[in-house]
């Protein structure tokens, strides 16, 4: 099933450049041309947006009704 907008995705790499680890949760809140890439909000424990990131398939996958969610401090 494809990525769609206001889909949950975990990231499979860590972007350390945006303070992001490989597990960590987002919302699609753009799907680029079908699918070839993806804008993907990511917001903390009291729904501040931490970012907007321009993402490839590769480096999401969709959130499985299986998991749970996990939560960890993010770095000052």
């Amino acid at each position: 099933m494809p990525i769609k907008e206001h889909d949950s995705v975990v990231l499979t790499k860590s972007l350390p450049e945006h303070g992001l680890q490989v597990g960590d949760v987002g919302a699609v809140v753009f799907v680029h041309r079908a699918g070839e890439a993806y804008e993907v909000e990511f917001i903390s424990g009291d729904g501040a947006t931490l970012g907007v990131v321009t993402l490839y398939p590769a480096d999401v996958r969709r959130l499985d009704a299986s998991e749970i969610l996990h939560a960890r401090r993010i770095s000052a």
